[in-house]
């Protein structure tokens, strides 16, 4: 890994460890099949030769399903903390190689905060791992939020997976096993109960990962946004803070990816939110070197999505996660500010930033987003010094695609705008109304006449 430089190995957040004592305590418990299927052999040594295969810098463990734990010890408080303690090992065995996400032995959820205290305070673990549902505990559960109040303080990242729903269908799950639909259900439905209980919202230090390209959720969001108005005036729900909520999740692409997948989660999130996943062992290490080099030729050809390609193989996990964007495994290149979520020109007179984006807007919401866009373009020059010029325009030909010329005056401008309350606002309100975005890449032909364009400005 050294020849190709740290800068340009991949990130794995999606990975598991199966220790010894895993797959002793269910075997004891007659749990070996809780899932549907076997659990496949992990060794570290044969990890690392498919990380070294494939350009894999770190893969970042979490612990299989299904949930360790007995009727004599719910939540398997013992094992879990064996299963923490060997990941840790292998992340000081093996520098910058193995970050780990450690287990919490729930649905018990004193037990889980003092192994949540432990996993991060002493053994310096780089998130936790989260199932979908311990027990029928689902994330969101009222009584899961002391734990989420520990993981806040700690700004803790939380990497979901997907365990056996409860109640199941165990004739459903032989004829459809689990990971081939009920998982993507089962990663979904958490996701939506921490939402509808504005979880994230109330405890923004805390980041999520979600798996699996995003299971159901761009399709999910859409209708839950569509839907509320009528659970309230039933008093289902109450009010749900969206962009707080979605703004913590990141997604990995883990699973069946494809640049068809990356532009759905590109509706309901942003490049910088993309993040590249393996989950090794569970698939032949062949087939996994396969799919990464297919990710990234799609990610080299695609014009626009290539400039995503850097962000979702690495820069996004290093700006994530602490110990990462901290120097700990990127070393010098995690010094440099984090990257342009979008692909931008740079221009010569004090780093200028341009691009023309492209959208289309579902026709019954034109009339709503053209509100949004005019509202947010307005309040950014207003209000930001570093925007120099967001433009929107509609084509003669059709008046559902928009045109906004941005013009930012530095990367740091740019990112700085990303953060603001307005763009936020705009962002979240405005997801489920776009059928089609494009981001292009663009080059100035003559950078110097962006030299004479700032000077004229100035003269005015």
């Amino acid at each position: 890994m050294a020849t190709n430089g740290l800068a340009q190995g991949v990130i794995d957040v999606h990975s598991h460890i199966i220790t010894p004592d895993f797959l002793s305590s269910l075997e004891k418990e007659g749990r070996l099949m809780d899932e549907g299927f076997p659990l496949p052999k992990y060794d570290a040594e044969a990890h690392l030769r498919w990380m070294d295969e494939a350009g894999v810098q770190t893969s970042v463990l979490t612990l299989a399903a299904p949930q360790p734990g007995s009727a004599a010890e719910v939540g398997g408080k013992t094992v879990i903390r064996f299963c923490n303690e060997a990941a840790a090992r292998l992340k000081q065995e093996h520098p910058g190689r193995f970050l780990f996400c450690a287990a919490l032995p729930l649905p018990n959820v004193d037990a889980a905060i003092r192994e949540a205290v432990y996993a991060l305070d002493t053994l310096k673990a780089d998130g936790i791992k989260l199932a979908t549902n311990v027990q029928g505990q689902y994330l969101g559960a009222p009584e899961l939020d002391r734990l989420f109040a520990v993981l806040n303080e700690r700004k803790a990242v939380v990497i979901l997976h997907p365990h056996r729903p409860e109640p199941v269908n165990r004739q459903v799950m032989q004829q459809t096993p689990l990971a081939m639909q009920e998982y993507l259900a089962e990663t979904t439905r958490a996701v939506s109960n921490m939402i509808s209980r504005n979880v994230l919202a109330r405890y923004p230090n805390v980041r999520v990962v979600v798996p699996h390209c995003g299971a159901y959720l761009p399709m999910a969001v859409p209708r839950m946004k569509s839907l509320v108005p009528v659970m309230q005036a039933n008093k289902m729900v109450g009010e749900i803070d969206w962009e707080a909520n979605l703004a913590a999740l990141y997604y990995d692409l883990a699973g069946a990816h494809s640049p068809e997948v990356i532009r759905m989660l590109l509706t309901i999130t942003t490049p910088d939110h993309l993040l590249y996943g393996s989950d090794y062992p569970y698939v032949a290490p062949q087939v996994l070197t396969a799919s990464l080099a297919r990710m990234k030729e799609y990610l080299t050809t695609e014009p626009d999505l290539a400039p995503y390609k850097e962000m979702i193989l690495w820069k996004n996990a290093g700006s994530l996660i602490p110990t990462l964007s901290r120097g700990g495994v990127l070393g010098e290149t995690s010094t440099a500010k984090p990257s342009t979520p979008l692909s931008l020109a740079k221009g010569a007179e004090g780093g200028a930033l341009c691009r023309i984006a492209e959208i289309e807007v579902y026709p019954q919401y034109l009339k709503e987003y053209l509100a949004f866009a005019n509202e947010v373009d307005r309040l950014s020059v207003e209000r930001e010094p570093g925007v120099v010029c967001l433009f929107p325009m509609q084509t003669a030909e059709d008046s559902t695609k928009i045109r906004i010329l941005e013009i930012y005056a530095s990367e740091d401008a740019y990112q700085r705008h990303l953060k603001t309350e307005h763009f936020q606002k705009y962002k979240q309100g405005t997801l489920h109304m776009v059928k089609d975005l494009k981001l292009p890449s663009m080059k100035p032909l003559d950078p110097e006449t962006m030299k004479l364009i700032f000077r004229k400005q100035r003269l005015q």
